[in-house]
């Protein structure tokens, strides 16, 4: 049967079709390949030496032979106003939060402003290779406007809310638990499904939101169909012991979600890094996702995430930049730091083990793996082109490399936004290096 396609995308095509830890069927490679796409959706993946002359006419053609592509990356847990305070000097959780976070967060009430960060935002990401973002705004519905409305022009698959805080916070940064939920239940209605477009709701964390607060945040998870929420748990031991002080009654700070009906599938929770073995049997049974935020928990010393306890109990988990507490937008960073973190914690993290993280894993996290996460007829035609050329040093060692789990290896190992030659979102090149 003949195939209808009016783009062709050639490379070297490297994917996930299921967890690695299931073994080594787990991965494909193609090389000299052709990815083939209508109206922005994969319609096959072929040997170029399938294709005729004549196939290619009136057909776009994006030529990146012996270049490696991959899956558009997917950052499980960001924050989007925090974009002018990455890199700042290093301060624990709470204090990071009091010193930078918040006066940053106050200036998104501007819809002017917000807009700004917004596009510089997404540009980033996609100059890194990312191509689905879960995102936090701030407590302004003008912040979460902003985000949607620049993700909607690309045609980006996205997530993000409005932070709901109503207490322990800066005045000027305090909702309250009607408003929250009446401002969030706008938001809903105007974005949710509009697009690639998805709803979180989002406490911002435990202690910065009243019983009243989290219960409204349960009771809109079950209005309204399909739902996200993310929030945060046991990132830092003062966070844990505070969360202990304002919920005496919960047995563990995972317990405090559970407890106003938060954990369920379609729930993500960045760091997890201080959970018991109840806590990850929890985090199991209900489907909820642990986002690992390994650049985040090393800068601002909050601990390591324990990977191996999550494959124990088989814990869903995704891969997550937390910028800016997170020190990069790069993925392959991220990557790079996860596979530290996990070395330092005693366990091991394979090089296609942390593709799959920051692609099918996440997406499958989400639930949204039958529409992006690898390269199977008909999911969205978003895709990273790796340069393997992308320095001196990268280009040496990749001709060394043999296999293609090597060569990966060393891309996440030594490569950062250069290697982006270029990303695609349903099938347009959105940045091209040398371009954009």
């Amino acid at each position: 049967m003949a195939i209808d396609f009016d783009t062709v995308v050639l490379g070297d095509f490297l994917h996930c079709i299921d967890d690695p830890d299931q073994g080594d069927d787990s991965w494909q490679y193609h090389a000299d390949s052709a990815l083939l796409l209508n109206k922005g959706r994969i319609q096959g993946l072929q040997p170029v030496a399938k294709l005729s002359e004549a196939d290619l006419v009136d057909v776009s053609v994006f030529d990146y032979s012996g270049q490696l592509v991959l899956p558009g990356f997917i950052d499980s847990h960001c924050h989007y106003p925090q974009t002018e305070v990455i890199a700042s000097y290093g301060l624990q959780l709470l204090d990071w939060l009091k010193q930078y976070t918040f006066p940053t967060e106050h200036k998104f009430s501007d819809p002017e402003y917000a807009a700004t960060i917004a596009s510089f935002f997404c540009e980033q990401i996609l100059r890194n290779g990312t191509t689905t973002a879960m995102v936090f705004a701030t407590i302004h519905p003008e912040s979460v406007d902003a985000i949607f409305d620049e993700a909607q022009k690309r045609q980006m698959c996205l997530l993000a809310g409005k932070v709901m805080m109503d207490r322990n916070a800066p005045e000027y940064l305090r909702d309250d638990a009607s408003s929250s939920y009446e401002q969030s239940a706008g938001l809903i209605e105007r974005w949710h499904g509009k697009g690639r477009l998805h709803y979180a709701v989002t406490p911002r964390f435990a202690p910065t939101s009243t019983e009243e607060q989290l219960q409204n945040c349960g009771r809109l998870l079950n209005e309204y169909d399909g739902l996200y929420l993310q929030s945060h748990v046991a990132e830092n031991h003062d966070e844990v012991a505070w969360v202990k002080q304002l919920f005496p009654d919960s047995r563990s700070y995972l317990d405090v979600y559970d407890s106003y009906g938060l954990l369920r599938e379609r729930c993500v929770y960045a760091h997890c890094i201080h959970l018991d073995q109840t806590d990850w049997q929890r985090m199991a049974d209900s489907g909820a996702t642990a986002s690992f935020c390994p650049t985040s928990n090393l800068f601002l010393g909050s601990g390591l995430f324990n990977l191996e306890a999550a494959r124990e109990y088989a814990a869903n988990v995704s891969l997550a930049t937390d910028v800016g507490g997170g020190t990069s937008f790069s993925m392959l960073q991220t990557m790079h730091e996860a596979y530290k973190v996990t070395q330092m914690a005693g366990g091991k993290l394979s090089p296609m083990k942390a593709l799959y993280l920051a692609t099918l894993g996440g997406a499958r996290s989400l639930q949204l793996d039958s529409e992006i996460g690898s390269f199977e007829v008909g999911k969205a035609g978003d895709f990273v082109v790796m340069n393997r050329q992308a320095s001196e040093l990268i280009d040496l060692r990749l001709r060394r490399a043999t296999e293609i789990t090597e060569q990966l290896f060393a891309l996440i190992i030594l490569g950062d936004d250069r290697c982006t030659l270029a990303t695609h979102v349903m099938g347009q090149p959105l940045y091209r290096a040398g371009v954009n």
